[in-house]
């Protein structure tokens, strides 16, 4: 509801006498001292205890507590609110015209007349509306709104009749216990002026009425002027029903261009500063069978769609283009400067008729081909030009007096975005930093480097003038958040809101124009560092088609300081590239503290792209949702430390096996500042790479996940610190040098991979160990793996193509090269992944197998007699006592191990039970087939190859000589015979 202004409630209080209000209602009044004492209405007594102080204009009741000032006792002595004593107390002071002078005062005050019982719904609606429209005219808060939005003219006003509801309809109404006046409010209630609790619809709006020819008015629109509304309070509102009329049906008259807003006040803005042939819809979905049956019989040939520069906006005018152009109309989109609406942009350009008959003149063809002439006529009118296109062969009416045509450039191709009309705003641009002086005004504007996307225009601006200043930071796309910074920067620098609120329109613009060749040229430069030089392009193909692809890899990781680590190496490589892949493979690679578990996934990512990379230390619930539709989409993402990401487990689980996550969240509209719903969508496939010191590992991660166990053999060890050493060398210089080319190297080849489609002829000739559940998801990752290999050979495999469903699928195969690879990789991780003991505690258990088997030996000992401590253990393995309570637990619990009570009743002694009969040195994963048993059907293969595809064909088809190392000794040879690798497989 519209607040009276603090102003006349004062001057109420102060200039309404209370005494003779009092004594006007027949109440007998007597003098005590200075002050009078009346019997107090409010509650029986005989003796009067109501006093009344001329001089302080209040009264107070000893009696019952009762007081206040003359405005209160209107509210008790009448039982009426608020706004309507004041309005009764008003009219004493001439603020508001009596309709005829009364002595008598009472609730039954009416409405004026003709509004009567008996009228009908058009007539009680017009007369509504004159009553609102009076209304509107004493209303200062009303004005102000319009103000504020530019649509303070009279013209506007009178013509269009507009009104403002303050809630004193219902004041003037008749009450309700009378049959007459209960019809009257019924009357109301079924046009849609008062709703069912008798308040009014249109309460705190400006309203605004649509007539139709004939003067009747067809439909009321409501504008809500108060700021700060409870969340959920709608600011737009109708009669209810379904919409009627067309507003400004007289300005679309004989017109062959027709403007068409989202919202009446943006069609009041075009209509104020000169361009009356203009409409509105009720809103984006608001384009009513009325509008195109007036189109049409007026003789409208084209429009120009002024919707809102949003998504919304957007795509509403696209949709509604579409459906007049099959009326036969052509279309034209006016374009205004992003996430602004007319009356927005009005008030940020000077002048503001100049800037918008320029957008109207570049509005953007909407049809196809191409776009039709235009000629724009200019009338005089009111002093102001106005635009007001016709046809070639129209005849010139008599008030035109100057025919201009369009310039040729400004007709812009459909898809082109024009930027908005904006004067040669002058700016110092510095480092870190935007200033802009306009007269003794200067502004300062920080952090527009941050904004890297055409969303937001998040900046701090100090705004300062003769040492008087404001600062703050917002968003200068936020139209709420911009004017909040204009009033107080306004009173700050003590100036004119319009002089501030230009000067921010300019920076706004200004900024757009800076952020655009910002973002355009970190565009540039990202395209130029992805772009490979045609020496780094062949040498990147040279090692992606090198016959030893494999060898070649681990070479370069132990020329890069890694020692050791070959399964692991290699595995982790493949992996991260099987980003590529639909379904990617993911990787947790397990170790105890300072075992160098980071150092191995450092050691596999820095060969990777860095724009194809994603890592954090960790990571809260919700953040993954948060992260960008399409960030995550075919990268890497690495997470330093499992155990950060233990709140979002759920979330990476999902994202790995469902390949996208959405969120339902609860955020604020970016129009209307209200509470919505919005969902949030992370899509995949993407690749995950994480590392644990757990020795637990969460059973649904584990099998999701390939698991690398880090080395932490004593030789390991010495082989690291050996390599430690060698970096403090001339050597280990020169070495250094030539990682950082290693590195550059390997991060061009994976740029030259493509996500080709990998197809396994030998598929269904494949075998798998299906004792266990979880088989299924390590089953998928075996074929997964075998994939990763091919796909990291595409570039010495055949390019295939297919035809399906209309389109073109190019692909490549396995060769049974993959499949033997992957075999040995599977017998060391899947095997080692599906042990019922973890790595290292089978690691332990060998090494104590080891200590048992050695002390019997030297003691004469049966194994079932031998006991030994965990400090026997301990010194035996060299292992850390926390590290043994663990693995000697899980020992005992999985039966490896009985524990026998010690002499002294505190201590435990333990006898080994595992004798190690079927058990390999090497961990070997049972059920995968032979490849010499498999056997390749050339009816699996495509239907033709693609020559121009990635890679050249392997000479000699399937090429055993392409192993990635010998399977007899585990080592790799180059061409000159000399042995450049040496691996664990």
């Amino acid at each position: 509801m519209a607040r009276l202004p603090e102003e006349v409630i004062n001057r109420i209080k102060s200039e309404v006498s209370l005494l003779r209000l009092v004594e006007s209602q027949g109440y007998t009044v007597i003098r005590q001292g200075k002050d009078h004492v009346v019997c107090c209405p409010f509650h029986d007594e005989k003796t009067p205890s109501c006093i009344i102080s001329p001089k302080t204009n209040l009264f107070n009741c000893f009696g019952c507590g009762a007081g206040g000032s003359v405005i209160d006792w209107v509210m008790k002595t009448q039982g009426v609110s608020f706004r309507f004593a004041c309005e009764i107390l008003q009219k004493d002071l001439g603020l508001i015209q009596s309709e005829a002078p009364s002595k008598a005062r009472n609730t039954t005050t009416k409405l004026t007349p003709p509004l009567a019982a008996n009228a009908d719904n058009q007539t009680a609606l017009r007369d509504v509306i004159h009553f609102y429209h009076e209304t509107f005219k004493q209303s200062p808060e009303a004005h102000e709104y319009l103000r504020s939005r530019g649509l303070d003219n009279r013209e506007l006003i009178e013509q269009f009749k507009l009104g403002f509801a303050n809630r004193t309809l219902g004041y003037r109404l008749p009450e309700k216990n009378r049959k007459a006046d209960a019809e009257l409010r019924g009357k109301l209630q079924e046009i849609g002026i008062l709703r069912e609790s008798g308040h009014e619809h249109f309460n705190g709006s400006l309203v605004v009425p649509i007539t139709n020819e004939q003067g009747e008015i067809t439909e009321v629109y409501g504008r809500k002027i108060t700021q700060g509304l409870r969340k959920g309070t709608a600011h737009h509102l109708y009669l209810p029903g379904a919409h009627c009329g067309v507003w400004n049906h007289q300005g679309l008259v004989n017109q062959k261009e027709v403007i068409l807003c989202e919202a009446l006040i943006d069609a009041m803005t075009f209509w104020v500063h000169g361009f009356r042939n203009v409409t509105a819809s009720y809103g984006t979905s608001g384009f009513t069978s009325d509008h195109l049956a007036a189109f049409k019989q007026y003789g409208v040939e084209r429009v120009l769609i002024a919707y809102d520069r949003d998504e919304a906006g957007n795509n509403a005018a696209d949709k509604l283009a579409k459906q007049l152009q099959q009326e036969g109309f052509d279309c034209y989109r006016i374009e205004l400067p992003k996430s602004m609406d007319v009356n927005e942009y009005a008030l940020q350009v000077t002048p503001a008729s100049k800037s918008l008959g320029l957008v109207i003149r570049k509005a953007v063809w909407l049809g196809t081909g191409k776009p039709p002439e235009r000629q724009l006529h200019i009338e005089q009118q009111t002093g102001q030009p106005v635009v007001i296109p016709s046809t070639l062969a129209a005849e010139p009416e008599p008030e035109i007096t100057e025919v201009v045509p369009v310039e040729q450039d400004l007709e812009l191709p459909a898809q082109a975005q024009p930027e908005p009309p904006k004067e040669n705003i002058q700016a110092e641009v510095k480092e870190s930093e935007i200033h802009f002086t306009f007269g003794n005004r200067s502004y300062r504007v920080r952090g527009l480097d941050k904004n890297k996307s055409y969303d937001a225009l998040k900046v701090n601006i100090l705004a300062s003038s003769c040492e008087k200043l404001h600062v703050d930071t917002f968003d200068l796309y936020a139209s709420k958040l911009r004017q909040t910074f204009i009033k107080v920067a306004a009173l700050e620098m003590e100036a004119e809101e319009n002089t501030i609120k230009a000067d921010v329109g300019k920076i706004l613009l200004k900024l757009e124009q800076l952020q655009n060749e910002l973002i355009q040229g970190d565009s540039q430069s990202d395209t130029k560092n992805k772009t490979l030089t045609s020496e780094e392009h062949s040498q990147a193909l040279e090692l992606l088609k090198s016959p030893n692809l494999l060898d070649r890899i681990l070479t370069d990781f132990n020329r890069c300081g890694v020692v050791g680590e070959e399964v692991n190496k290699l595995v982790g490589y493949l992996a991260a590239g099987s980003r590529k892949l639909d379904k990617p493979l993911a990787v947790i690679i397990q170790s105890t503290s300072a075992a160098g578990k980071s150092s191995l996934m450092d050691a596999v990512l820095n060969l990777m792209p860095e724009d194809e990379r994603v890592q954090y230390s960790a990571m809260t619930g919700q953040s993954l949702f948060y992260m960008g539709e399409t960030n995550l989409k075919n990268k890497i993402l690495a997470i330093a430390e499992e155990e950060g990401a233990s709140n979002a487990s759920y979330a990476l689980k999902l994202l790995q096996s469902e390949g996208e996550i959405t969120i339902a969240s609860t955020g604020k509209d970016d129009t209307s500042g209200e509470l919505v719903t919005k969902e949030y969508r992370v899509e995949g496939p993407v690749m995950l790479f994480l590392t644990t010191t757990a020795i637990d590992i969460d059973e649904e991660l584990l099998n999701r996940c390939l698991v690398l166990t880090v080395n932490e053999s004593r030789e390991q060890t010495r082989a690291i610190h050996e390599a430690q050493r060698r970096r403090r060398t001339l050597q280990g210089l020169q070495a250094k040098l030539e990682k950082d080319q290693l590195i550059k190297l390997h991060r061009n080849a994976q740029k030259l991979l493509k996500p080709l489609a990998v197809i396994n002829p030998y598929a269904d000739q494949l075998t798998f160990l299906d004792d266990k559940t979880r088989t299924r998801r390590d089953h998928e990752k075996y074929l997964t793996l075998i994939d990763s290999i091919a796909l990291l050979h595409q570039y010495q495999r055949d390019i295939k193509t297919v035809h399906h469903a209309g389109k073109d699928l190019n692909y490549i195969e396995v060769q049974l090269s993959d499949i033997e690879t992957a075999n040995r990789l599977a017998h060391e991780v899947l095997g080692r992944t599906l042990d019922e003991l973890p790595a290292q505690t089978r690691k332990l258990l060998k090494l104590i197998q080891n200590m048992v088997l050695g002390e019997c030996e030297k003691h004469g000992l049966e194994q079932k007699d031998f006991r030994f401590s965990r400090r026997d253990v301990r010194e035996f393995t060299g292992w850390g006592n926390t590290q043994l309570k663990v693995h000697l637990g899980r020992l005992e619990d999985m039966e490896y191990l009985l524990t026998h009570r010690g002499s002294r009743g505190q201590s435990y002694l333990y006898e080994l039970l595992y004798d190690g009969e079927g058990q390999e040195d090497k961990a070997r994963l049972m059920g995968l087939i032979d490849t010499e048993k498999l056997t390749y059907d050339k009816k699996k293969s495509g239907l033709k190859v693609n020559k121009s595809g990635l890679g050249r064909p392997q000479v000699g088809g399937v090429s055993d000589e392409i192993k990635p190392l010998n399977p007899v000794n585990g080592k790799g040879y180059s061409e000159s015979g000399q042995v450049y690798a040496e691996s664990a497989l």
